[in-house]
């Protein structure tokens, strides 16, 4: 069956993982997925990725037995996109979490996309 929001599905698939106190998952993989994945871990919400030839493996992080990740919220969907300009990206959790958009410049984090004065579509929250 076809995957209608392959973003809402990685991250369900995160959430689904960690719930299960898994220690990776296996997602379907795309360039868009790949950088997604790459901020997750330059923010530390991941541990580790590897990238394979049909697949992203993650491995996630734990603290205290507990998932690093304590929400993950998708903020634009298929049935209504939400754009925001470099001045109007939101702090999430009083700058405690990250977004994440999709820009011109590639998929960039909230602060990054701030900094480098850009806007775009915001994809989704992790806090």
């Amino acid at each position: 069956m076809a995957v209608v929001d392959p973003i809402a599905d990685m991250l369900t698939r995160i959430r689904n993982a960690h719930q299960a106190l898994h220690g990776e998952v296996a997602i379907p993989r795309s360039k868009v997925k790949s950088a997604i994945a790459g901020i997750l871990k330059e923010e530390g919400y991941i541990a580790d990725f590897s990238e394979e030839e049909r697949a992203i493996k993650i491995a996630l992080k734990y603290e205290g037995g507990r998932p690093l990740i304590s929400g993950m919220k998708k903020i634009s969907k298929p049935g209504r996109r939400v754009y925001v300009a470099a001045s109007d990206i939101p702090r999430v959790q009083n700058g405690l979490g990250i977004c994440v958009l999709s820009t011109s410049q590639g998929v960039l984090d909230g602060g990054r996309a701030k900094a480098q004065n850009v806007g775009g579509e915001l994809l989704f929250e992790v806090w």
